[in-house]
């Protein structure tokens, strides 16, 4: 089993996960972690040391996988401080909510190393980007 924690800047993290649950039902596994307007990296490290702990307490500690808005922006930067202490920690930018939804789905596959679910993962969110221009339906 592994937690995921998505954190974001603003309530976007507390709005991807409850939109996540509204498909799949409620699930244990996934805290968030929102960092707002004069909070910085430290801010955000405590925060994420409270959600794994409640992770823990319902024994999705193990491993995690920190799902991110922004390459280098504070949550993401709060992540890498634990990522680096961490081998069964991972982290993925540029979250949305098909690889949110695709985690939720595999969350019971032991068989998975860290790096296969987020590698899984990121490949669903990237086939979650799609374009649509009027002139492609004619």
């Amino acid at each position: 089993m592994f937690g995921i924690i998505i954190g974001t800047h603003g309530d976007l993290a507390a709005s991807f996960a409850k939109a996540a649950q509204m498909i799949t039902g409620e699930q244990k596994c996934i805290e968030t972690v929102s960092v707002y307007e004069g909070e910085g990296p430290l801010d955000a490290v405590k925060k994420y040391e409270a959600a794994i702990a409640k992770l823990n307490e319902r024994g999705f500690s193990e491993r995690i996988i920190f799902l991110n808005d922004l390459f280098g922006g504070s949550p993401y930067n709060a992540a890498c401080r634990l990522v680096a202490k961490n081998d069964h920690y991972a982290i993925l930018t540029g979250v949305n909510l098909p690889m949110v939804l695709e985690l939720l789905n595999e969350e019971m596959n032991e068989g998975l190393s860290i790096r296969e679910l987020v590698d899984k993962a990121r490949d669903i969110g990237e086939m979650g980007v799609q374009v649509f221009y009027k002139d492609l339906a004619e």
